[in-house]
């Protein structure tokens, strides 16, 4: 799997898998640019940005400075997003709903189409987009993050019906658990051992990145060790 100098925007990039994918497009030989909503602890995989991508003119402006920081954008990987557990009877007022719709949907739907016109310009690129498993089937607590991971995987599959003859291929990736530090502490009795890893996840995108992936889009793939 190579990205041979290929540009890939990430978002979310300063969290456990941004930071994961970002390392993964260095090591294919692509250029990181890493896009996050919190300034600091960004990796160690180049360049940093920061902008508040539930703003489509900020989402805009931060596309734009980085098509003219690094000469272009090849790919976009959409990882920003959060996740809060929520039930109907214990939420007071649901503003988790719209939480996790501006988190997960707005954010991914904003930096999509302020990325398109850099992608137009080369004649070609990739999006990645990150659904979950839980969008497939939800359990109890999990209804507002369920159904905003279902929102990004239907916007995967209309945006790449409407790019799919512009030679831009939109796909998501659907993770199970991660394993993470935040997410071992909120369930210690878990197998930690049947999660999926970061760097599982991304080396699932690098595919979808790289020119090996150029047959596939509008394509849900899951990803999910096994859980």
């Amino acid at each position: 799997m190579e990205l041979n100098e290929k540009v890939i925007v990430i978002t979310g990039a300063f969290g456990q898998l941004g930071s994961a994918v970002a390392r993964m497009v260095t090591r294919a030989g692509g250029r990181a640019a890493l896009v996050d909503v919190v300034p600091g602890n960004a990796p160690d995989a180049g360049p940093a940005w920061q902008a508040d991508l539930a703003s489509l003119p900020d989402a805009e402006r931060v596309m734009q400075d980085i098509a003219q920081h690094v000469g272009g954008i090849d790919g976009l990987v959409n990882v920003a997003g959060g996740f809060t557990w929520q039930t109907l009877q214990g939420s007071a007022d649901l503003a988790e709903w719209g939480q996790m719709f501006s988190m997960n949907v707005v954010t991914c739907v904003n930096a999509s189409k302020a990325v398109l016109p850099h992608l137009q310009r080369r004649g070609s690129g990739r999006i990645v987009n990150i659904s979950a498993a839980g969008s497939l089937k939800a359990a109890a607590g999990m209804g507002a993050y369920a159904a905003s991971k279902a929102g990004v995987a239907r916007f995967t599959e209309a945006l790449a019906d409407e790019l799919k003859a512009e030679r831009i291929t939109v796909n998501a990736v659907l993770p199970s658990i991660i394993d993470t530090p935040r997410n071992r502490a909120d369930m210690p009795d878990a197998d930690f051992s049947a999660w999926v890893t970061a760097d599982e996840v991304a080396s699932a995108i690098g595919f979808l990145l790289s020119d090996a992936g150029q047959g596939v889009t509008g394509a849900l793939l899951p990803v999910t060790g096994r859980v």
